[in-house]
């Protein structure tokens, strides 16, 4: 069995791409139209990929609170101060929880937790 990727709906898919784009660095993949109503857009350059669904019918998206997606940066310090510029919250950490990794979490637009974690060697 083979992860293949991870789906998540959004309210705005251009608030969406946006964050996902300028904060994360990832690149689209492939965007289209599902249906009517309905877009997708795959991102990501590694072996799994992240869709992001816009269901324009849709009046409310339900993430889990317990959910968050993890995301490996350079580093902390400087994604901190690139946080601070694009006005995004940082909404519990740094954390540190051993001498090897280093970790915080903001919330994506739609209210999904995301983790940037800075690996120490």
């Amino acid at each position: 069995m083979k992860f293949c990727w991870c789906t998540i709906m959004v309210q705005n898919m251009e608030e969406s791409l946006n964050f996902y784009q300028e904060v994360l660095g990832l690149s689209v993949n492939r965007r289209y139209k599902a249906g009517a109503g309905i877009e997708l857009v795959f991102l990501g350059d590694g072996e799994t990929e992240l869709e992001l669904m816009c269901n324009e019918n849709m009046t409310h998206v339900n993430l889990g609170r317990d959910i968050s997606l993890g995301f490996e940066i350079e580093s902390l310090d400087k994604i901190m101060v690139y946080l601070k510029e694009k006005c995004i919250d940082i909404q519990s950490g740094p954390f540190q929880p051993n001498p090897h990794i280093k970790f915080l979490f903001v919330m994506d637009p739609n209210g999904l937790k995301i983790q940037l974690i800075e690996k120490i060697l």
